[in-house]
C-alpha cells in the first residue's frame, strides 16, 4: 500500500470511533437514564484518551512526509490532515480525555441547574470547564490570542479580530432597524393559544420531510436544546416542544433538518474521510438558517405552512396567511436566543463571543459571569434578565466547552444572506414553488453548489464558489432590510 492509503486507512477507522463518541453525546441528550451521568463521563474520557492517540499517532508525520496526491481532492485531505495533526500533537493526551470527561459531566450538572435556577450547583463545575478550555486555548495559542485558537475548532482560517471587524460594520444598521421597527405602528400579534405535543410532532415531521430529510438515515427526537448530530448515513436530529409555543418546534426542527441535510448530501465517496462533514460551523449554520429563515420564514412558504397549521390546530387565532407572516415574523427583544427574531439574534451573538472572549483571557471570570452578562443584556436589549434559565444558564455551549462556537452563527447568517441572493438569481420562480410546499428547487441549488462537497474546499472559498463572489454582509442586511420594511410598513 502507498504513504497515503496506509494514511486513509487509518483515518477511516478514526473517524469510525468519532461517530461512536457522536452516538454516545447523541444518547446522553435524549434517552440516557439520568443515573448513568458519572458512567457516560468516565466512558466518553475513555474513548477521546483512544481518539487522541490515534489522532498523534507519530506514523500520521511519516505518512505525511511520504504521501503523494495525485488530485485536487487528495491534496485537500493531506492539508487537513496535516492541520488536524498539529493541532492534536499540542494538546496533551491527559487534558484532551479530562476536557471529554467533565464536559460530558458538566452537561446533566447544567441541565439540573437550569431546571432547578440555581446557578451556584454549577458554577464549581463551570470554573473547572473553564479553566481547562484556557489550559487548551494556551497549548494551542503559539503566541497568538488564546481565543483564536479554539475558534479555528470552528471556523478555520478566521480570527476574533476579523469577526470583530465584521460586528462592527453589522451592529449600527441592525441596531437602527430595530428601532425603527420598535418605532412602527404595526404590531403583529403574537400567538395565543394552545398546541398539544403530539400534534406538534406530527406537523414538524412534515416540515422536516418537506426540506428533504431523508428519515431513511436519520430520526428525530426530544432534547431540552435541540442538535444535529451524525453525517454519512446515520444523521440525527432533535427538536423540543412548548405547547403555547410551536415556532419553537417548528423553527427548531426545520434548522437543524439543515444542518443535517447538509450532511447526507455530501458525497458518499467522502464518508469516513476528512472531507465527510460539514468544512465549519459557519459554513453549517450557513445551511441550518438558510432553511430555518430566508426560506422557512418566507411569504410564500408561511402561506403553506399556515394551511398546515389550520389543518393540525383549527382556528388557532390567526385571520389569514398575511397576519401568520407577520406572525412568524413578528420583531420584539426577548430573552431566549434560539427563539430570537432575524434582527435580534445576531445580537445576542455579539454579546456572546464578547463574554467568552474575556473569558478566556482571563479578564472576566466565572464567578462575575452572572453579573458581566445581566449588565451587557441590559444595555443591549432593554431588559432586565429575570431568572438564569433567561440568562447565562441558557446555553448549552459553554457547559460543554464549546468556546469559540457562537460567532460562527453570525457568520452562518452572513454566508446565507450570500446563499439565498445566489439562489433567487438561478431561481425565478422560487416563492411558487415554496408556496406549494417544495423546497427543492432551492435546496437542490444548495445540494449541487455546497452541501455534497463537504470539506473539498475552505469556509470562505466554499462559500465563493457556490456564490460566484466572496462573502459579506451587505447581502444579509440588504435582505433584513428589505423584508422587514414591509412588514413594518417603515
Amino acid at each position: 500500500m502507498s504513504a497515503y492509503q496506509d494514511l486513509t486507512a487509518h483515518l477511516r477507522e478514526t473517524a469510525a470511533l468519532e461517530k461512536i463518541a457522536q452516538r454516545l453525546s447523541w444518547d446522553q441528550e435524549t434517552v440516557m437514564p439520568r443515573g448513568a451521568a458519572d458512567d457516560r463521563a468516565e466512558e466518553t474520557g475513555a474513548l477521546e484518551a483512544i481518539l487522541h492517540a490515534r489522532r498523534t499517532d507519530p506514523r500520521i508525520s511519516d505518512w505525511l512526509v511520504r504521501a503523494e496526491a495525485r488530485n485536487e481532492t487528495e491534496a485537500r485531505v493531506l492539508d487537513m490532515v496535516a492541520r488536524d495533526y498539529n493541532r492534536a500533537m499540542r494538546i496533551p493526551a491527559r487534558l484532551a480525555a479530562e476536557i471529554a470527561r467533565l464536559t460530558s459531566l458538566s452537561q446533566g450538572i447544567w441541565a439540573d441547574a437550569r431546571a432547578a435556577e440555581d446557578p451556584s450547583a454549577f458554577l464549581p463545575t463551570f470554573e473547572e470547564v473553564v479553566r481547562l478550555k484556557r489550559e487548551e486555548a494556551q497549548a494551542l495559542s503559539d503566541g497568538r490570542d488564546p481565543y483564536d485558537a479554539l475558534l479555528e475548532a470552528y471556523e478555520p482560517g478566521t480570527s476574533a479580530k476579523d469577526i470583530g471587524k465584521v460586528f462592527d460594520r453589522m451592529r449600527p444598521r441592525l441596531v437602527d432597524l430595530c428601532d425603527r421597527v420598535a418605532g412602527s405602528s404595526v404590531k403583529p400579534a403574537a400567538l395565543d393559544h394552545t398546541f398539544p405535543e403530539q400534534a406538534q410532532m406530527r406537523l414538524s415531521r412534515i416540515c422536516a420531510s418537506a426540506f428533504g430529510y431523508d428519515w431513511t438515515r436519520g430520526r428525530m427526537d426530544i432534547a431540552v436544546h435541540p442538535f444535529s448530530t451524525g453525517s454519512g448515513n446515520d444523521v440525527r436530529i432533535t427538536t423540543r416542544v412548548v405547547e403555547r409555543d410551536p415556532f419553537n418546534n417548528i423553527y427548531s426542527t426545520i434548522h437543524e433538518t439543515g444542518h443535517a441535510c447538509y450532511e447526507q448530501a455530501i458525497d458518499p465517496a467522502y464518508n469516513f474521510t476528512p472531507l465527510g462533514a460539514g468544512v465549519s460551523m459557519g459554513v453549517h449554520e450557513s445551511q441550518s438558517r438558510i432553511y430555518e429563515n430566508q426560506l422557512g420564514r418566507s411569504r410564500a412558504f408561511t402561506g403553506w405552512l399556515y394551511q398546515r397549521m389550520t389543518e393540525m390546530f383549527g382556528d388557532f387565532g390567526v385571520s389569514d396567511a398575511d397576519a401568520f407572516f407577520a406572525t412568524v415574523n413578528r420583531v420584539a427583544p426577548g430573552y431566549i436566543r434560539t427563539e430570537a427574531d432575524e434582527l435580534h439574534y445576531n445580537l445576542h451573538i455579539m454579546m456572546r463571543f464578547d463574554l467568552e472572549r474575556d473569558l478566556i483571557s482571563g479578564k472576566l471570570e466565572v464567578t462575575d459571569l452572572e453579573e458581566a452578562w445581566n449588565t451587557r443584556f441590559k444595555a443591549d436589549f432593554g431588559l432586565t434578565v429575570d431568572k438564569p434559565s433567561h440568562g447565562f444558564l441558557q446555553d448549552v455551549h459553554w457547559p460543554v466547552g464549546l468556546f469559540g462556537y457562537f460567532p460562527t452563527y453570525a457568520l452562518g447568517n452572513l454566508y446565507a444572506g450570500c446563499l439565498m441572493k445566489a439562489i433567487r438569481g438561478a431561481v425565478p420562480d422560487l416563492d411558487g414553488a415554496l408556496a406549494e410546499g417544495h423546497t427543492a428547487p432551492a435546496t437542490d441549488w444548495l445540494r449541487e453548489n455546497l452541501q455534497r462537497h463537504g470539506g473539498l474546499r475552505p469556509p470562505v472559498e466554499t462559500i465563493t464558489t457556490a456564490c460566484g463572489t466572496a462573502p459579506d454582509e451587505t447581502a444579509l442586511l440588504d435582505y433584513l432590510e428589505e423584508k422587514f420594511s414591509a412588514i413594518y410598513k417603515l
